[in-house]
């Protein structure tokens, strides 16, 4: 079993990046009664989803709660985007669990690499809607994480990363 920690990670007001969920603020750090102890949670606001959740501090990291990435991680991600990349397997139900297991990593890198090979899979076959479902909360997560990174704003990463996925071609 995990060794239960009272430090915190993380600060109030923290921007944190949350696998599957995006990017989201650490609004408080609060002590609840779990089981007759009391425990600190974070509790996080992600804008997108318009979803406030509470996660023990001392599961935050196993769950794979995280600081946003610095710039030269963000850079790494988009040279991923612009560079070859392998065909995928042609079974989209194991080309689906192969990036879902990406995703839940959480890493910016990782995500990256979803979004440019379900990107030029859809150049060659219309992609299966859950596929299509995966590709575009990919992009979303890349585009939310990067534009923090970077201090850029949304549409313009955007446009950045179909920029790069178009020149791959």
């Amino acid at each position: 079993m995990a060794k239960k920690s009272t430090t915190t990670e993380f600060k109030k007001g923290q921007q944190v990046v949350y696998p599957l969920q995006g990017v989201g603020l650490v609004e408080n750090i609060e002590e609840r009664q779990f089981k007759g102890e009391m425990v600190p949670y974070y509790v996080m606001y992600f804008g997108v989803s318009d979803m406030t959740i509470r996660i023990p501090v001392a599961t935050a990291p196993e769950q794979g709660i995280r600081a946003i990435v610095p710039s030269e991680e963000s850079e790494k991600a988009l040279e991923i985007i612009s560079s070859d990349y392998e065909p995928v397997p042609t079974d989209w139900k194991l080309r689906y669990q192969m990036n879902l297991d990406l995703l839940r990593k959480g890493d910016v890198t990782d995500i990256a690499t979803v979004v440019t090979k379900l990107y030029h899979r859809s150049k060659v076959k219309e992609l299966p809607i859950l596929e299509r479902k995966l590709y575009d909360s990919a992009l979303h997560l890349l585009v939310d994480e990067v534009s923090f990174s970077l201090g850029k704003n949304k549409d313009e990463v955007e446009q950045l990363i179909f920029m790069k996925l178009e020149a791959g071609e």
